[in-house]
């Protein structure tokens, strides 16, 4: 993906569960998004501290119920645990490695990798849709398709259907971790690789 650098946008903080997944950036940057190590229980701090030097950062939560010794409760947990999403210039990642909490960026040997744009902006569009969100198991492999309606349009990942219901699980690849949400199977279109269709029979049988 080198040579590809891309124009960020950001614009107001966004307020999902118990907390903002955007900072404030007044400036359009050539970069990209990356992820970064951060230490155990630091998601939040960390994409503080980033917002705070301007940078758009994202660590997206989920609500879920935990067993207490008297009681159930609600309480809300990072969707990829040890990471917090920032767009930035891999050339001047200086501050970002500063920062409070971060431990490195996510890459082979001492080269950031960015994520794919697609993951990263499926991603975006999933926390920001205000439906459950939840983990899922990595895959690699499978039918993938793109929603063409509804407030999750634009979204790609894969099709899987649990227990009667139609999941979009959306991965990040350079983490090996997926999420998934619940959707309308009749907003499912099959995803296009070029001009060759993916297992299109096998999305016809998963959705018919």
């Amino acid at each position: 993906m080198e040579g590809s650098e891309k124009t960020c946008l950001t614009g107001d903080s966004v307020v999902i569960g118990a907390g903002p997944l955007f900072g404030r950036d007044s400036e359009v940057r050539t970069s990209r998004w990356y992820a970064l190590y951060v230490r155990s229980r630091h998601e939040k701090v960390v994409e503080g501290g980033l917002r705070g030097k301007g940078y758009s950062a994202f660590s997206p939560f989920y609500r879920t119920k935990r067993k207490r010794v008297d009681r159930i409760v609600e309480i809300d947990v990072p969707l990829f645990p040890g990471y917090v999403f920032c767009c930035f210039d891999s050339n001047t990642r200086l501050p970002i490695l500063m920062t409070p909490g971060i431990v490195g960026v996510v890459g082979p040997g001492n080269r950031p990798e960015p994520v794919d744009d697609a993951e990263i902006a499926s991603i975006r569009t999933l926390a920001l849709s205000g439906h459950p969100v939840q983990p899922w198991p990595f895959l690699r492999s499978g039918q993938r398709i793109r929603l063409q309606s509804g407030p999750l349009m634009g979204a790609e990942g894969i099709f899987l259907r649990v227990k009667d219901e139609d999941h979009l699980v959306v991965s990040i690849t350079l983490l090996q971790r997926a999420v998934s949400v619940v959707i309308e199977k009749d907003a499912v279109s099959p995803l296009f690789l070029g001009d060759r269709r993916r297992d299109v029979p096998e999305l016809e049988r998963l959705t018919g």
